[in-house]
């Protein structure tokens, strides 16, 4: 069921430190969310049971995981106070049954709000470093990763978010790095009807420095989607801080407009509200 809400923002991609890579305090950001006005406020802390599972290192080093209980229990709290944040969840698949199963076990457990689906490992390596790239040209690099994200949209536990298409090309080292729907329209084609037959919802990401575009996935994805009959996007900053929410949204409103977009959806337990731009 969907109720729509008339020009508010929001923003559902974003992390504290209890993420791994977050850098201000839960508190802090939820402030910051309510001083910016956003009508959503969405916290999406990184659950990499796919890191933990596959071995997966950052400079040499394991991740650190998330504790979950007390994430759950200190978001909780605040929410008592913000009747309009929302907690949630971004899990980096992997096609391994440890992984699979421990997300599983987060929904039963938790019961999020909302779950964003992200593809960040494939291969056995996180995509957005230089030892993914090792090896591969372009084209490798970039037909691998979409086979992840198609991959990811069978999943076994519930998500509501498809989060930041495109994310392999943050980093990549190749002279011409914007990973274009008509360079791979088949994979994309594939991707797009799946996340409109599951009835999920796409990510516009503005969390796109160096990749050659101002949204994941960029405008000439966003535009297929909607020729294909898409309508469900999500807005997130990604930030990692108190600066960046809510970035660069009303620019990415234009371009969406541009399209013929005219609202964001926002998943709460179950239902959905539309967002009118």
């Amino acid at each position: 069921m969907c109720y729509t809400v008339t020009m508010e923002r929001i923003d559902l991609h974003t992390h504290s430190a209890f993420s791994h890579d977050g850098n201000a305090a839960l508190a802090d950001m939820v402030a910051a969310a309510h001083a910016a006005g956003l009508k959503y406020y969405g916290i999406s802390e990184h659950f990499d049971y796919d890191c933990a599972a596959l071995g997966v290192t950052v400079n040499g080093k394991p991740l650190r995981q998330i504790d979950a209980r007390a994430y759950f229990a200190a978001a909780r709290a605040l929410q008592t106070r913000n009747e309009n944040l929302l907690v949630g969840c971004e899990f980096g698949y992997a096609d391994n049954a440890e992984t699979l199963a421990a997300y599983a076990r987060t929904v039963a457990r938790y019961a999020p709000d909302y779950v964003i689906n992200s593809v960040h490992v494939c291969d056995g390596k996180d995509c957005y470093f230089p030892d993914y790239f090792e090896g591969k040209t372009v084209r490798r690099a970039y037909e691998d990763y979409l086979a992840c994200v198609r991959a990811s949209l069978d999943a076994p536990y519930p998500y509501d978010i498809v989060g930041h298409i495109g994310y392999v090309s943050r980093n990549a080292p190749y002279e011409k790095k914007k990973l274009r729907y008509g360079d791979y329209a088949a994979q994309y084609d594939d991707i797009l009807k799946t996340v409109i037959a599951k009835n999920v919802i796409l990510e516009a990401n503005t969390s796109a420095r160096g990749t050659g575009g101002a949204i994941l996935p960029d405008t000439d994805v966003l535009q297929r989607y909607y020729e294909l009959g898409g309508r469900a996007l999500s807005f997130g900053s990604d930030a990692h801080g108190t600066g960046r929410i809510a970035e660069r949204y009303d620019e990415t409103v234009s371009a969406l407009r541009a399209i013929g977009f005219t609202h964001f959806t926002v998943p709460v337990r179950g239902k959905r509200l539309e967002i009118s731009f």
